[in-house]
């Protein structure tokens, strides 16, 4: 069973160390877990996260997952919908936030100039 997330109060986060790729991301797309984690498998646990798109990164496919996801962009920009090209597509700013159930497609994205986004993920509790 995946780790609770714990008491953590104000801290300042280091956002120079700790990024990692998620398995399956292209390589501009990096992680950083801030709390929790997830049992994929077992469809167990939350975490929160911050990923990190570099300037020019884009996916080619839709990402579907059976976890509930709430995403809030904290700054830069992120299109979504564009082709295995990374052409066309429809383009937000920060401060855009979007819920996703379980099952639902979602992508491809690509970022222009860079984004990080806050995201947090989690199962139904059964």
């Amino acid at each position: 069973m995946p780790n609770p997330k714990i008491h953590d109060e104000f801290h300042t986060i280091d956002l120079s160390t700790g990024w990692e790729v998620p398995e399956g991301y292209p390589e501009g797309m990096k992680q950083k877990i801030l709390a929790g984690s997830l049992d994929e498998e077992n469809g167990t646990g939350n975490r929160t996260r911050l990923l990190k798109i570099d300037a020019g990164t884009f996916t080619t496919e839709p990402f579907v997952h059976e976890y509930w996801e709430e995403v809030y962009m904290l700054s830069g920009d992120l299109t979504v919908g564009n082709d295995e090209n990374g052409e066309g597509g429809e383009s937000f700013p920060a401060n855009t936030y979007a819920c996703r159930p379980p099952g639902a497609p979602h992508g491809p994205f690509k970022s222009e100039n860079g984004c990080m986004i806050y995201e947090i993920h989690y199962f139904e509790e059964k």
